[in-house]
């Protein structure tokens, strides 16, 4: 996949003002055009847990009615017959766990999509989506599949930097080896159905294809688990002869990343991702996420949706990582006296291909604005635009900016 050098803005449609699609999701792709942008990056539009949380959404297939601006929409008997056909691969599986009332509203789901991909592809906007690695528990995924989930594990991350205990995230964990008898083909209907919705995908904890943490489904931390090998690039070998297309995927390589995982993202074609935020750590001066270290075939974030605003971040950053961000400034001939917008005007002079902003950091919001933080319950993905908020001059700001690093669209 050849990314052109170009520029995006994250926000998840919870977060547009009334948080659904409609007029404000059309007046979004309006504003990027005005910022000058080619991608607008989105969280999974899943039916999300009762945290509001897209990653332990209630399916990997269907789509989130709480999306919609207006779910009272009539959907005729022949709308609904022609969905069921097209959808046969997942959408039984969906009604046998929501019952059959939650047809319409994925019908009225992918009319009011289609109708926002096709005004933002006439003005040059392409949409990125993400794909989490794994189900939620209890999901209708893995109520209707027991066969491709392992018994007694459960997923999560080891003890790092961050956490003393490591993650343990609850997901259930697939049986590889039952996925492969039947040539992934769960996973390649998966594909199918995220790439009806977006034009690029962000594919989460990519190096889980390599090999996962499993844990125990009875522990109270993650520190006893075990590296377990994954299937590699199989999965998507399998989406792609299954779908007769190369998959347009970016690997989110971030955490614990071994030069195994690096050979089978590079060995895809896939590019990878570096954050900002990462970047300016004195005991690893020859970090991936340094600025020097950026290559083209990568995605450069400020910051991701798990991460602060740039304005916290920046509140909370110690005196000696504060000094290599200045002189990051320095190296890079950036003088802003906003220093959020000295951060972007930063990230957008990476060496990387695309280069993603969040939009809490166009408006100059701190921590109270960020969209995660991981490890906690409540108060979770619930922040949203106020009617107004952002404005022109905002995206006369951001497209100066993208303008300077060479990244506005080319037609």
């Amino acid at each position: 996949m050849n990314l052109p050098r170009s520029a995006g803005v994250q926000l998840h449609p919870t977060s547009l003002p009334e948080g659904r699609l409609g007029p404000r999701a059309l007046a979004f792709v309006d504003w990027l055009v005005a910022a000058g942008q080619t991608w607008w990056q989105m969280l999974p539009v899943g039916p999300p847990d009762k945290h509001g949380s897209p990653y332990k959404a209630q399916s990997a297939f269907a789509a989130w009615p709480g999306l919609l601006a207006d779910p009272a929409a009539p959907v005729s008997r022949d709308e609904a017959t022609e969905f069921r056909e097209r959808h046969a691969a997942w959408i039984e599986d969906w009604l046998a766990y929501a019952g059959e009332d939650a047809l319409a509203d994925q019908v009225r789901f992918e009319r009011e999509w289609s109708a926002l991909r096709a005004y933002a592809a006439e003005r040059g906007i392409r949409l990125i989506g993400d794909v989490p690695i794994y189900v939620a528990p209890g999901s209708a995924d893995h109520l209707a599949h027991p066969e491709y989930f392992r018994e007694g594990e459960q997923a999560g991350v080891p003890p790092d930097a961050f956490t003393e205990l490591g993650q343990l995230w609850g997901n259930p964990i697939y049986d590889w080896d039952r996925l492969a008898a039947d040539d992934y083909r769960w996973w390649t209907q998966r594909f199918d159905r995220v790439l009806q919705l977006y034009d690029v995908v962000r594919v989460d904890h990519f190096r889980g294809f390599e090999a996962y943490w499993s844990v125990d489904a009875d522990a109270s931390d993650a520190r006893g688990g075990q590296w377990k090998p994954g299937p590699g690039r199989a999965v998507f070998d399998a989406a792609c002869r299954g779908l007769g297309r190369e998959l347009p995927v970016i690997a989110e390589d971030l955490g614990v990343i071994t030069p195994e995982v690096e050979r089978l993202r590079d060995a895809l074609g896939y590019p990878g991702m570096v954050v900002l935020q990462f970047g300016f750590d004195p005991d690893d001066p020859n970090g991936t996420h340094e600025m020097h270290r950026h290559r083209e075939h990568q995605v450069a974030y400020t910051g991701t949706h798990d991460n602060d605003t740039l304005v916290g971040w920046w509140t909370t950053l110690p005196a000696d990582k504060r000094a290599l961000v200045k002189k990051a400034l320095a190296r890079a001939r950036i003088d802003d006296p906003a220093r959020e917008w000295a951060l972007i005007r930063l990230l957008l002079s990476s060496r990387a291909n695309v280069a993603m902003v969040q939009i809490q950091d166009v408006l100059g919001l701190g921590a109270e604005a960020r969209m995660n933080t991981p490890g906690t319950k409540g108060g979770q993905w619930s922040w949203r635009l106020a009617p107004g908020q952002l404005t022109a001059d905002h995206a006369a700001r951001l497209r100066e900016a993208t303008a300077e690093a060479r990244r506005l669209p080319s037609s």
